[in-house]
């Protein structure tokens, strides 16, 4: 396809200094100043959403940045309107970066009467207007066939896989993968793939719903540094206590990898007081003051990974190619100079 103008960037105000950071790092990449696009997006008195486009960006390539994290539904609807705002004023392609897409765990009936509220908003973004979706690690990968236009959903395994081999140099060869439960053991291979380490799984049962009675760790992990691979932490309980499991198993050490710290209610507080030596996420949510602040949490950037997607999907490149770390080591360098 054609090249179009120069990508523009506007921002919700979900995750603002993500956004910033990728306009930052695209103008370093296109070797001009690239901002994000003067907007409003504010709330009435009565909390109605409104968004104002100071910009003409007929004919543009737009691309919205704004994950749909906590609160979901204000941060949706600002998404949304920011769609028909630009659709409006006749953007020429809607790309839709959700670098968390809330409702991802409702992506099918669990039980009786229930809603699929994933495909719901897949709905919502397709009708507003929204050409494509760029994401990461979605909770369930067939959530990109609840939608009828192009989706890119990128990974963080690769990131995290610079990380290991940056932070463990020297130990790689006491490692261990583990998964937190038996539906995470496709994403915990993927990185035990990537860092050739052993993968052990942690087998929760359930007496009833929100409750976890029992664990069981499947594989030894005697003498091993785990490395627990999730994709979201919520309230953090179920980790804390697989990393308390695995310790009892004779594990010397217990790291986290999780892409989205959604980190709500207590889980901060459970973090620090856990036998976890680190929780490494991701900055696809905004971190808290709290997250931030705490000892053991650390923050790896998204911010290179996006701002190529994005010149990737521009140019009509591929996307894939920021799953191989031959690719995405020299956009992270100065982060990982040395593996």
């Amino acid at each position: 396809m054609p090249v179009m103008t120069e990508p523009k960037l506007i921002s919700g105000n979900a995750n603002r200094p993500l956004a910033s950071s990728i306009a930052r790092r695209m103008s370093m990449h296109r070797g001009m100043s690239v901002s994000l696009l003067d907007a409003r997006v504010e709330r009435f008195n009565d909390a109605e959403i409104f968004v104002e486009v100071y910009e003409n960006v007929r004919g543009e390539d737009m691309y919205i940045i704004q994950p749909t994290s906590n609160p979901a539904n204000d941060n949706l609807m600002e998404l949304l309107i920011m769609v028909d705002a630009l659709k409006r004023s006749s953007a020429a392609r809607i790309t839709a970066v959700i670098p968390y897409f809330g409702y991802a765990r409702q992506d099918r009936r669990a039980k009786a009467r229930t809603p699929i509220t994933a495909k719901l908003v897949a709905n919502l973004l397709t009708n507003a207007g929204v050409d494509r979706v760029l994401t990461m690690d979605l909770h369930a990968a067939q959530i990109q066939g609840f939608f009828d236009i192009p989706v890119d959903n990128l990974y963080a395994a690769p990131v995290f896989a610079l990380d290991v081999q940056h932070h463990f140099k020297g130990r790689m060869g006491d490692l261990m993968v583990v998964s937190p439960d038996v539906g995470g053991v496709a994403r915990a291979r993927e990185l035990a793939t990537r860092i050739g380490a052993p993968l052990a799984i942690v087998d929760k049962r359930r007496e009833k719903a929100g409750e976890v009675a029992e664990m069981t760790v499947i594989g030894d992990v005697t003498g091993k540094a785990c490395i627990i691979v999730d994709d979201i932490c919520d309230t953090a309980g179920t980790l804390c206590k697989a990393a308390q499991v695995l310790i009892d198993n004779g594990a010397t050490e217990v790291h986290s990898y999780i892409t989205h710290g959604v980190l709500s209610g207590p889980a901060v507080e459970r973090v620090g007081k856990s036998v976890m030596k680190s929780l490494v996420i991701t900055d696809s949510i905004q971190p808290t003051e709290a997250v931030k602040a705490a000892p053991n949490i650390r923050i790896v950037p998204t911010a290179p990974m996006f701002t190529q997607a994005i010149l990737n999907i521009w140019n009509g490149t591929s996307v894939s190619s920021l799953f191989e770390t031959d690719t995405l080591l020299p956009i992270y360098e100065g982060l990982y100079t040395t593996v």
